[in-house]
């Protein structure tokens, strides 16, 4: 029986199959996203062990998926770790395998906590450097773990971690001895060629928001923008922070369709519900967290999309006004 990791490249990912890596030393570590969950996991045998970190269960591949996951779960053994929202109308306890599933913690805390009696605690670094790449380092867990490291030292290691893969979605070589050094516990900073890229992106983003500032556009508390050659969820952020709305969009144009990220500046701003009622009703598809979250629509609906977003960002607002 061979022990797989398939896990996704962003920073929380590389942290989550760190993680889980040192505790199946023996393992193979696969990338993947998503929508080629359903063909990568066919790299494995049925029989074999399978961790899946930080991979949301796509609607489109749901059955096949489940077909998977259960004929691995029988055959083999099966993890899978997640904080993704899983499908509507999919209970977790319809998923087959051991489960781990929480929207409150990283996939790194997830897999941490899993795995936390076979590691030496020194390992609780990790899951705080994946917690902070994915906005999640408030939870409970995460605090109380920061009390005991200099948090100032994991801020920076997490920031070149993150700073570093920007721009590198395909460069799998480079995401293996990512996740190869973390679980000998090996920090970022140790990664010259990944302290470069680090500083190498961190110039370009600089210089991108100076640019960003005159293509961005407001529509009431949405600030968008389309076709800027910068990561689209970092483009959103800084359009949000440009420009002090709720939430920020931006695009990119393909054939007849728009692929976007959007970031909300609150948790009142479910923009994976949102994005979910919206695209049914216009046509694509859309969701992913609360506070950040991805969409495909119809290049045409674009603005149907910024109206709709309005629309439930205005009934917010007056929520919080009658609460006072």
């Amino acid at each position: 029986m061979d022990t797989w990791i398939f896990t996704h490249g962003d920073a929380d990912g590389l942290c989550a199959g760190a993680i889980a890596l040192a505790a199946n030393p023996e393992a193979h570590v696969f990338f993947t996203h998503p929508y080629g969950l359903e063909e990568d996991l066919k790299e494995a045998k049925k029989n074999d062990k399978v961790i899946i970190c930080d991979i949301a269960i796509s609607e489109s591949h749901l059955t096949k998926l489940l077909r998977l996951f259960s004929e691995i779960a029988e055959e083999g053994d099966l993890t899978y770790i997640d904080h993704h929202p899983l499908p509507e109308n999919l209970p977790k306890e319809e998923i087959p395998g051991k489960i781990i599933h929480s929207l409150e913690s990283s996939a790194s805390e997830l897999t941490y906590t899993l795995f936390q009696s076979r590691l030496d605690p020194i390992y609780a670094r990790i899951a705080i450097m994946g917690a902070i790449g994915d906005y999640l380092d408030n939870t409970p867990l995460i605090r109380q773990l920061l009390k005991r490291w200099d948090k100032r030292t994991l801020y920076f290691e997490s920031g070149l971690l993150i700073q570093g893969i920007e721009g590198q979605k395909r460069n799998y070589e480079l995401k293996r001895s990512i996740v190869a050094n973390l679980a000998n516990n090996m920090p970022p900073s140790f990664d010259r060629k990944l302290v470069e890229l680090a500083i190498q992106n961190t110039h370009l983003e600089e210089i991108a928001i100076r640019e960003l500032r005159s293509r961005v556009k407001i529509s009431g508390e949405v600030a968008y923008v389309l076709n800027f050659p910068f990561s689209h969820g970092k483009t959103a952020t800084y359009a949000m922070g440009l420009t002090d709305v709720l939430v920020g969009i931006a695009g990119e144009e393909r054939k007849n369709m728009i692929d976007m990220s959007l970031r909300a500046c609150s948790r009142e701003i479910d923009l994976n519900k949102t994005l979910r009622q919206i695209t049914r009703k216009i046509g694509g598809s859309g969701g992913g967290h609360p506070n950040a979250a991805g969409a495909r629509i119809p290049k045409e609906k674009f603005e149907d999309l910024l109206e709709e977003v309005n629309k439930r960002l205005k009934k917010i607002k007056g929520e919080e006004v009658n609460s006072l």
